[in-house]
């Protein structure tokens, strides 16, 4: 007898950051979700209605989904109440810069317990935290038989489908997504995920069926491929600060158009940050190591990114060593706009630099000056506003595209004269009026 796929009730452990959207959006489309978290505030809130994290839809996603979904620290709930386990735990870097599964194999030891313990016949393991490539099959795979009991193929079933979602937009990437990658143990393993997500996806689109081990390739291929392209676009940029009457805007939005290259992530400024993208070229060059082979272009990517760093602290500096009083203002915190996180964000290595340097530093960001507080304390200042940010010094980086930044203008200005550094080139320089020096990132500086 055929056996045919029907997935109703899904868990995700790991209501993370990505995972809480994950659960949150599998609810929105009628599954029932049961998030596992070992986190008692994490649990608490989304029993409550509350999303414990800040992401763009999310809080308005919980509140409509309601008892649709739910949050536990047991695993054994998530062996025994749903089809299928979605494991998107945090997969921090090594010093050597491979991703470290021990989250992933913590997770899966208490669900592989708790399915030896179970008299179902059949659950299927869905691995999105990112993976470096053959850890399935030497690590992952292994782990679950020994802890389970069970028959890979027969008694349980194993996929690596790793997100391909940004912080800032996740609920709509994780919904209609360009792609959806499938890396099966077997034919029908991916019969299930894949009958989940024609029903999951809002755009319907491509399912990419493979083997377990092209799908850990692809996803390391595909960041490994984006920061190359940032790379390029911030290289361009660099050239046309050295060429009078260059702007890496004209230059990037018409090679864009060419459907060889595309526009998406073509815009040259600063620094790639955030989670995935600077350690994820790490592990291309950890992984790379491992196998014996040189990976020069991915390492020149790494060297562009640093040199990016440099080169913005140099033009903040050169500024502020003209002026009497040696200030800063800095608009912008995160890595990217519509997000807290500041992990590897260019404005955080620009604030150590000044640092050291001992230059006074005001700051304003829209969602991430929290997270700034709890690793400066009272090191630098905090404004409350895109005005009080600005006022309190002569020199002001630009260092995030967000909207709120795009409104300044004349009115803003207090000191004469003062320097805008505009990383990202998103303000109108003609509304400045004439206490204003307007340099951009990606133009003569």
């Amino acid at each position: 007898m055929v056996r045919r796929p029907v997935v109703r009730k899904v868990s995700v452990a790991g209501i993370g950051k990505l995972g809480c959207c994950f659960a949150a959006c599998a609810a929105s489309r009628g599954f029932e979700t049961l998030g596992v978290d070992i986190n008692d505030y994490v649990v608490n809130s989304i029993n409550d209605g509350i999303s414990p994290i800040v992401e763009p839809g999310l809080q308005e996603l919980i509140t409509k989904v309601g008892k649709k979904l739910s949050a536990t620290k047991n695993h054994k709930e998530a062996i025994e109440k749903t089809d299928i386990t979605f494991i998107m735990v945090a997969t921090p870097s090594d010093p050597d810069g491979n991703f470290s599964n021990e989250y992933v194999e913590k997770a899966l030891i208490f669900l592989a317990k708790s399915l030896r313990k179970s008299k179902k016949k059949y659950h299927l393991f869905v691995i999105s935290s990112t993976l470096m490539p053959t850890s399935m099959r030497e690590r992952i795979i292994p782990l679950i038989v020994e802890n389970s009991g069970r028959k890979l193929g027969e008694d349980f079933g194993i996929c690596y489908n790793p997100d391909l979602v940004a912080l800032g937009s996740v609920i709509n990437d994780f919904l209609n997504p360009d792609m959806v990658i499938i890396g099966e143990s077997d034919k029908y393993a991916g019969d299930i995920l894949t009958e989940y997500y024609t029903k999951f996806c809002k755009n319907n689109p491509p399912i990419c069926r493979m083997p377990i081990i092209d799908a850990e390739l692809a996803k390391m291929s595909l960041n490994a491929y984006i920061t190359m392209k940032i790379t390029f676009a911030n290289s361009l940029a660099n050239i046309c600060e050295k060429i009078p009457g260059a702007n890496v805007d004209n230059v990037t939005k018409t090679i864009g158009r060419d459907k060889r290259i595309a526009p998406y992530y073509l815009r040259g400024g600063l620094s790639f940050g955030g989670m995935c993208f600077p350690r994820d070229t790490r592990a291309f060059n950890a992984f790379g190591n491992k196998i014996g082979y040189d990976t020069k272009l991915i390492k020149a990517v790494d060297e562009v990114n640093a040199y990016q760093d440099r080169h913005l602290a140099d033009l903040v500096l050169k500024q502020v060593t003209e002026r009497k009083e040696k200030k800063v203002s800095i608009l912008g915190l995160a890595f990217k706009p519509d997000t807290p996180v500041i992990v590897e964000s260019p404005a955080i290595k620009l604030i150590d630099n000044l640092l050291e340097h001992k230059i006074k530093i005001v700051v304003y960001d829209p969602l991430a000056v929290e997270n700034a507080r709890a690793s400066y304390g009272e090191n630098i200042i905090y404004a409350s506003s895109v005005k009080e940010c600005v006022a309190q010094s002569e020199v002001c980086a630009i260092t995030t595209a967000s909207k709120e930044f795009m409104s300044i203008d004349e009115s803003y200005i207090v000191h004469n004269p003062t320097t805008i550094i505009d990383c990202w080139r998103i303000i109108d320089p003609s509304k400045l009026g004439g206490k204003v020096k307007y340099t951009a990132v990606g133009t003569v500086c």
